[in-house]
């Protein structure tokens, strides 16, 4: 199951990005992850400081 980004949560403060191994984090107003390419290691939700990311 892949991470999904809250885009009610999220802050777009990109530090969630700069974690992501694969590059799954898509810029925008708000960031959101391209589940064909998410691992689902986890380390975005890690680096989320508005706690946006879950898995779904």
């Amino acid at each position: 199951m892949a991470y999904v980004i809250d885009p009610d949560k999220c802050v777009a403060c990109g530090n969630c990005m700069g974690e992501c191994p694969v590059g799954a984090i898509l810029e925008g107003d708000t960031y959101s992850i391209n589940a064909d390419e998410c691992v689902e290691c986890g380390a975005c939700a890690d680096a989320c400081p508005a706690e946006a990311i879950h898995q779904e």
